[in-house]
């Protein structure tokens, strides 16, 4: 009988061994390192950020075991497995994600060689299979001990990420620091996430800023999620905490294709066939003065599947509402005017909000709804030397470079160039609906009079311009601002009851739902920046 070599059983079993406990370093004793720094900070460590987004069991980490090689500044004695990031591939909700988690209880989570190839590879694979790439930001940005390496690699994730746009759905999570350089590729992703507190992005921290300026800021103040998802619109959701940041990158991604070629997941249809006692509601829902508001986001769910939507940039300009719902089990985004901020004027911030949201449903072949009640472009010195013109032509070139199917419902006014710009019929959407209270002019009736009959009232005593000025509106609106002027002209397609919204958005998307259009071939536009 034959036996085998003693010596080579011994081998094999101390390879083995030998390859347990590199993995135990790289896991469990890493773990456990870093639960002790990032715990005591209120953090959650990179591979419990993982766990929390994952389904259970299916994270496969890739490059597990790589080490820099670099020699200096004592680097050469520090060695840990995973180089301060874990990379790899997962499921959600049983779809397919790349991802990779900056580990910040390592160098800071600083970006070096070995760091930055790990990504590289990671989001090439994302690209190779087409799934979205989620990545995990918890940084001290480049590692200075590696010099100009780590700037490189900063240049080719930005070049990876530009290339990846509207191709994989790209999210970024910031989960502590992320500074300098490093926050221009979260920047080029299509959604950032901040959390309240623990999160801070910024070009330049406190002390230089106050080395330069002499101005004194708290790292919140300058780019915490606050600011970020208020002021500047850098960040697109602030999470109460990481838990409610991961939930909402979760739920995201159930409204997204894997890639620019697949189609977003569809569910079964749980709408009525027939009217509802919801639907009859909006019925009510605008109310008789035009000078008093309502909540645009009580139309949204009276429209969406189960009343449910997600909001994108929330609490950045909130005159326009951006969000993604579903339509008869399919996805949809959606682009609002809010009445109850601004009455839903327009202005730089709520152009360029819209206009991104719309790009990236273009892309990525989502449907878009789009529901006016917009005033007009807000007029004012700030904005005008701000930028407006090329600002707000953004949104005009966003809508018509469109060619997914486009549906558009004016629930009232639709003033000026708003309504141009509102997913009009003009800039190539696909249906056109409007309630009856809808007015569709070039400015309001009330301006439009004082401008056609300025002669007329101020030859009027004081006491009698008000009811003057009255009738004349009212006629204005009657003969140039009603709906049905636009109706005759085939702009508006159907003038419907706003019980009939639900009903007819379906109807209309499901006509769509075929929808081919190509628009002439050229290598890219030029977009008004």
């Amino acid at each position: 009988m034959f036996e085998a070599d003693s010596p080579t059983e011994t081998s094999t079993a101390a390879r083995i061994c030998d390859l347990n406990a590199r993995r135990n370093d790289a896991v469990s004793t890493a773990e456990k390192h870093a639960a002790d720094r990032q715990h005591a900070k209120g953090k959650l460590t990179a591979r419990e950020r993982i766990d929390l987004l994952v389904d259970p069991g299916s994270f496969v980490e890739l490059d597990q075991l790589a080490r820099h090689r670099h020699k200096e500044f004592g680097l050469d004695a520090d060695r840990p497995y995973g180089d301060g990031v874990v990379t790899g591939h997962a499921r959600v909700d049983g779809r397919q994600i790349c991802l990779f988690s900056q580990d910040f209880s390592v160098f800071g989570g600083s970006m070096g060689e070995v760091f930055g190839a790990k990504v590289l590879k990671v989001m090439d694979l994302a690209l190779s299979i087409g799934c979205p790439v989620v990545g995990i930001n918890d940084s001290g940005g480049a590692r200075i001990q590696e010099g100009v390496v780590s700037l490189a690699y900063f240049a080719e994730l930005a070049r990876r990420n530009v290339h990846f746009s509207g191709v994989v759905p790209q999210i970024s999570m910031i989960m502590g620091p992320c500074a300098g350089g490093a926050v221009y590729t979260p920047a080029i992703t299509d959604f950032t996430v901040m959390v309240e507190e623990i999160s801070h992005m910024y070009i330049t921290g406190p002390q230089v800023v106050h080395a330069v300026s002499g101005e004194r800021v708290s790292p919140q103040d300058l780019g915490g999620a606050a600011t970020n998802t208020t002021v500047s619109g850098n960040a697109h959701h602030r999470a109460a905490d990481e838990a409610d940041a991961i939930d909402w990158v979760k739920t995201l991604l159930g409204y997204l294709p894997s890639n620019n070629l697949d189609t977003a997941p569809r569910f079964a249809d749980p709408s009525s066939p027939g009217q509802t006692a919801r639907d009859l509601e909006l019925d009510a829902l605008v109310p008789d003065s035009p000078q008093r508001a309502y909540d645009m986001t009580e139309v949204i769910a009276r429209i969406v599947d189960e009343g449910e939507f997600t909001q994108v940039h929330g609490a950045f300009a909130p005159n326009m509402i951006c969000a993604f719902g579903r339509v008869r089990g399919s996805s949809v985004g959606i682009v609002a005017n809010q009445p109850r901020h601004h009455a839903g004027v327009i202005d730089i911030d709520a152009s360029e909000k819209a206009a991104r949201f719309v790009r990236f449903c273009d892309a990525f072949g989502i449907p878009l709804l789009t529901l006016v009640d917009v005033p007009g472009y807000l007029p004012g010195i700030a904005q005008e030397r701000a930028g407006i013109i090329r600002r707000g032509a953004k949104l005009l070139y966003a809508y018509a470079e469109a060619t997914v199917p486009q549906v558009t419902v004016v629930t009232r006014k639709a003033y000026g160039g708003g309504y141009a710009v509102m997913g009009s019929k003009h800039l190539g959407a696909d249906v056109n609906l409007a309630w009856p209270t809808a007015e569709i002019a070039v400015m309001g009736a009330e301006g439009a009079v004082r401008i056609l009959h300025r002669r007329e009232l101020a030859a009027l005593a004081e006491a009698d311009r008000p009811a003057a000025e009255r009738r004349l509106a009212d006629r204005y609106r009657e003969h140039h601002a009603d709906v049905y002027s636009a109706a005759d002209r085939g702009y508006v397609d159907a003038v419907i009851v706003p019980a009939e919204t639900r009903l007819q958005v379906g109807n209309a998307f499901d006509a769509l739902r075929n929808k081919r259009k190509v628009l002439p071939a050229k290598k890219h536009g030029n977009i008004p920046l």
